[in-house]
């Protein structure tokens, strides 16, 4: 462990120490220098005097996505234009993009979380590293090439767009180590596999991210491409790639707990839920300067767990994402979470990770629809096969979720890779 060693190994006692000062400084800092902060913490008659330590942090207002997009572009800024050296901002699909600004320091902390968690994959500065997100307003691209950089590997910034030329340069450059979205690495995948040259690329690692993707997924990677697959987790309105990543042990994502204070908490209620237990992740930065947040709420479900890792890093691990609290589809008066609907496809050996939900309103009545990607060696034109596998899915999808969506099997690399984050819901009652 190179990065801030003793910051990832310290005890719980003195964490919660430095966490509750950090926390003290922020809420002063937001309280004169963000009207929002100030009329919220105002509202329900709170001073910065009140904040004393981290358990304080629960008298304290959240902050959603819709805060952002009310305040677009800059309102929840905290210091001058003149100190923003750069911005970055949502995709923003589903409304005004969220902004964010960073001052040098929030980029020189930001690059330092990276590389953590870069090292913690066992990246060094040995490696030479494509980095594959895209470049631009979305953080993943610079976000991993800074952190990247501090490690002091060669960086090859290849964004996304080329697949064959990322390919031909993997091969060329020798590259150990690929950072990019989990879907995007098979679909890399299957074109190294196409053109015979899986036997000659020299990847070790690769750091996965920007999308959520289930064990298969994982064991998929690293079986085909002879790596150890890793996920990194960030998002921009917090900072970007870097809040957590995990180690070789795999037993969760360890937070960068120094910068970002996570708490699970009930979705309904608000209250804290208890380590284990899956809730909303709800993320307090302690040290960013441009955009500080108090208690955002990510709407990521996960669990927190607070015990020593094998690797022995002391700080908090967060466990694979459950889905998130807006993806959850209402069909027929049953919820349904497209993690569900991965989740239960995993144990199908005859599917690939390639899957699409389909919801539309037919005669005023909700329908799901389940297009599920066939491997390749199980692929064949026999009718009683396809009809077989079809009532094996659909059995699987109705015990997971508990309603009949309709299953159509379709033929190997028929559905659209994604270069980004991976598409997997249309939902066609929002047309009409």
């Amino acid at each position: 462990m190179i990065w801030n060693e003793a910051k990832e190994c310290m005890s719980r006692d003195e964490l919660s120490s430095l966490q509750g000062a950090r926390l003290v400084k922020l809420v002063d800092y937001v309280y004169h220098n963000v009207e929002f902060y100030r009329k919220k913490m105002q509202a329900v008659g709170l001073e910065p005097g009140d904040i004393k330590n981290i358990e304080d942090i629960v008298k304290l207002p959240f902050t959603t996505k819709d805060d952002l997009r009310d305040n677009y572009p800059f309102g929840l800024f905290a210091v001058p234009q003149s100190q923003i050296v750069r911005v970055h901002a949502s995709s923003g699909t589903t409304g005004k993009a969220t902004v964010v600004g960073y001052t040098r320091r929030d980029i020189e902390i930001w690059a330092e979380c990276v590389a953590r968690c870069f090292a913690m994959t066992g990246v060094t500065k040995n490696d030479i590293i494509q980095i594959a997100y895209g470049y631009g307003l979305f953080t993943g691209g610079l976000g991993a090439h800074y952190g990247a950089e501090k490690v002091g590997a060669m960086v090859v910034p290849m964004s996304t767009g080329n697949s064959k030329k990322l390919t031909t340069m993997m091969v060329d450059f020798g590259a150990t180590a690929i950072a990019c979205t989990p879907s995007y690495l098979l679909h890399l995948a299957e074109v190294l596999e196409s053109e015979n040259k899986i036997k000659d690329i020299k990847l070790k690692y690769a750091i996965c991210g920007a999308e959520p993707w289930t064990e298969k997924m994982h064991k998929d990677i690293e079986e085909r491409l002879h790596v150890s697959a890793h996920d990194i987790y960030g998002l921009s309105e917090v900072m970007g790639p870097g809040v957590a990543c995990d180690c070789k042990f795999h037993t969760g994502l360890h937070v960068c707990e120094d910068h970002f204070y996570p708490e699970i908490l009930n979705s309904a209620t608000l209250t804290t839920q208890i380590p284990g237990e899956t809730g909303e992740l709800v993320f307090t930065t302690l040290t960013k300067e441009a955009l500080p947040l108090i208690r955002y709420r990510t709407k990521d479900l996960t669990s927190i767990d607070y015990s020593t890792c094998q690797c022995g890093r002391t700080s908090a691990r967060i466990s694979r994402f459950k889905g998130r609290v807006d993806d959850m589809l209402i069909i027929r008066g049953v919820n349904v979470f497209p993690s569900q609907v991965e989740a239960a496809l995993v144990d199908v050996e005859e599917v690939s990770p390639h899957y699409m939900i389909i919801v539309d309103r037919v005669n005023n009545l909700d329908t799901l629809e389940v297009q599920v990607e066939i491997n390749p060696q199980y692929f064949t034109d026999e009718i009683r096969g396809i009809e077989a596998l079809t009532k094996k899915i659909s059995h699987v999808l109705n015990q997971a979720l508990g309603l009949n969506p309709k299953v159509k099997i379709v033929e190997p690399q028929t559905l659209v890779r994604s270069e980004g984050k991976a598409v997997h819901v249309i939902d066609k009652r929002k047309l009409y």
